[in-house]
């Protein structure tokens, strides 16, 4: 898989992506290069637009189901498993303070207006 993102990457930087490159974009990144991996890789290339290559590869994918099922349960717990007992703590409900005139007057006999 580092071969391929290599490749990218000297495809991304204009170069030619050749074993020499795709090797020294592993070794800069931390890498072993692995020599029969790459060689297969630029094998595999050559002649061949990446371009077309990755147009090719999405078009692959759109048939791949993704998404949707979600992972199965957790397997079943031991046998003598403590039970949790959760306490429902009944909320304190605040008394909204009584309404009053926008502007100051509380007499409701519609003010200035």
């Amino acid at each position: 898989m580092q071969e391929v993102a290599a490749l990218l990457l000297c495809k991304l930087g204009g170069q030619s992506g050749s074993a020499d490159e795709i090797k020294a974009v592993i070794t800069a990144a931390g890498g072993e290069p692995n020599d029969d991996q790459i060689a297969a890789l630029v094998g595999d290339v050559d002649g061949k637009d990446v371009n077309e290559l990755l147009s090719a590869g999405m078009e692959k994918l759109k048939d791949v189901p993704m998404g949707g099922g979600g992972g199965g349960g957790g397997g079943g717990g031991g046998g003598a498993a403590a039970v949790e007992v959760i306490k429902e703590e009944e909320e304190e409900v605040e008394e909204a303070p009584a309404a009053s005139d926008m502007f100051g007057g509380g007499d409701g006999d519609g003010g200035d207006y």
